[in-house]
């Protein structure tokens, strides 16, 4: 099961709902076209927030933000 979910709400929003549940976010990252991609630490946790976050899943492949390392 993948820790990755991607949800129509803000960075707030995602923030405050995985506090609020005990989910350790791992990483956040906002997407082009709205919503974020927020990455938990443990998959378990990460099937709790899907229940959590309901109707708000975005559902299908997103377009993320490129990462570019520094040289």
């Amino acid at each position: 099961m993948s820790r990755a979910i991607n949800v129509n709400a803000t960075e707030a929003e995602v923030s405050q709902l995985c506090l609020k549940n005990g989910a350790v976010i791992s990483a956040l990252e906002l997407l082009p076209a709205g919503g974020v991609r927020v990455v938990l630490t443990r998959s378990e946790v990460a099937e709790t927030m899907r229940k959590v976050f309901g109707r708000r899943l975005i559902s299908g492949a997103v377009v993320r933000t490129p990462f570019q390392r520094a040289r």
